[in-house]
């Protein structure tokens, strides 16, 4: 268990129970049940304490942990028939975004995602969720094929935002992610988006720009990182912590906002602590997202897309 650094308390706590449970072991003789059942309930109480008062930052923080299901592991455990599809017709294939066509409790869909990666090889391939101009015009063209055959796009965020090298922007970076926001909106089939992570910036929203857009409970959504908006607004990184706080990033924030329609409760202390059942809880509002749109025109999924966002910002302003 990766521990973050306001679980600290918890850790030590689980850890003596781990220790006592070693030790009997190798020493057969010896009963340590009652003490480390005594610890296994002291540790589930100090969870249950830490969990439900986290800060912007604590939630930025579980959102980013190591550990946390990926768009990998969603489709592997909610789609079945999945067949990737790869490349932008246009320069190459970028592993940050992966997508194909696949199917979700026997429906045909498209998904599309950011993936992190889950060791250092594997973020280093997949540029930790950074997508690159090919990555948003893969999701482009993998959006027009959806539309084309008529099947509901299901798109899964995680990065801390679009990859800002010298080579992304030579290729037109800002354009891919207008672009690819624009398709979002043309597109006349149901489009649902679940943040399971990171939500960053304009890398975020050029996946987002949904009919439904959900987040897990501890999951983040914003324009900026918390150490970015600290370093512009006081030249001081450190302070992502009030900067946090003032981004109203978490998922609860946003649902008061009107900016996301729904929260996906999480385990107990983060989907890093039961992947399958924070999976299932994310297929569950899948289903319940896509029946919500079903039988809808193209032309009023269109119409209902653009206004949810064109109505963002003028929540309460009539009263």
């Amino acid at each position: 268990m990766n521990y973050l650094e306001f679980e600290k308390p918890l850790a030590e706590i689980e850890g003596k129970a781990e220790e006592l449970r070693a030790m009997a072991k190798t020493s057969p003789g010896m009963d340590v049940s009652k003490e480390a059942e005594a610890l296994d309930r002291k540790a589930e109480t100090a969870l249950r304490d830490l969990y439900k008062g986290l800060t912007a930052w604590q939630k930025c923080q579980v959102a980013r942990h190591p550990d946390r299901p990926h768009c990998k592991d969603y489709i592997e455990g909610l789609f079945s028939e999945y067949t990737s599809l790869a490349g932008d017709r246009a320069f190459a294939d970028d592993h940050a975004v992966m997508g194909g066509v696949a199917r979700f409790q026997d429906q045909p869909v498209l998904v599309i995602g950011h993936e992190k990666g889950n060791d250092t090889k594997t973020r280093i391939e997949r540029n930790f969720g950074m997508a690159r101009p090919e990555g948003y015009r893969k999701a482009i063209r993998l959006m027009d094929l959806a539309d084309r055959f008529r099947l509901p796009v299901i798109s899964l965020v995680d990065t801390p935002g679009a990859y800002p090298g010298k080579g992304a922007e030579e290729r037109g970076q800002a354009e891919a992610i207008a672009r690819s926001t624009e398709k979002c909106l043309a597109i006349g089939v149901p489009l649902i988006s679940v943040v399971i992570g990171e939500g960053g910036s304009g890398g975020a929203v050029a996946f987002a720009t949904a009919n439904r857009v959900a987040m897990l409970e501890h999951s983040v959504y914003s324009v900026i990182s918390p150490e970015g908006c600290a370093s512009i607004l006081w030249k001081d990184a450190e302070k992502m912590r009030e900067a946090a706080e003032a981004l109203r990033l978490t998922a609860q924030d946003l649902q008061k906002l009107g900016v996301i329609d729904r929260i996906i409760k999480e385990p107990m202390g983060g989907a890093q602590r039961a992947p399958k059942e924070a999976i299932d809880a994310v297929g569950k509002a899948i289903e319940a997202m896509l029946k919500e749109l079903s039988g809808k025109k193209p032309e009023a999924l269109i119409k209902d897309r653009r206004q949810k966002f064109l109505d963002m910002g003028t929540k309460g302003l009539a009263a």
